[in-house]
């Protein structure tokens, strides 16, 4: 049985829109992803830093990182992660 993703914790840099509400139904429409928590880590002038907890059954790395690209956002960092 190959692993499987099913928790990450990502430091994620994005532009105040989509305010964050719409940015984790948007993440929550990912393949795979079961649960998205986000906390407002520090924010200036244009940019948001954001805390992104992903829960999920099979959460897919590159197209987690494409798809918030599409929104602006970038990850900064994987903090933790979670394989069963």
């Amino acid at each position: 049985m190959k692993p499987k993703m099913v928790h990450v914790v990502l430091d994620v840099l994005k532009p105040h829109q989509p305010a964050l509400p719409e940015f984790a139904m948007y993440i929550g429409e990912l393949r795979g992803v079961t649960k998205v928590d986000i906390s407002l880590v520090e924010m200036d002038e244009k940019t948001e830093s954001l805390k992104v907890i992903i829960f999920g059954s099979n959460v897919d790395y590159d197209e987690l990182k494409d798809h918030m690209a599409k929104q602006g956002a970038v990850i900064h960092s994987v903090d933790q992660v979670v394989v069963e």
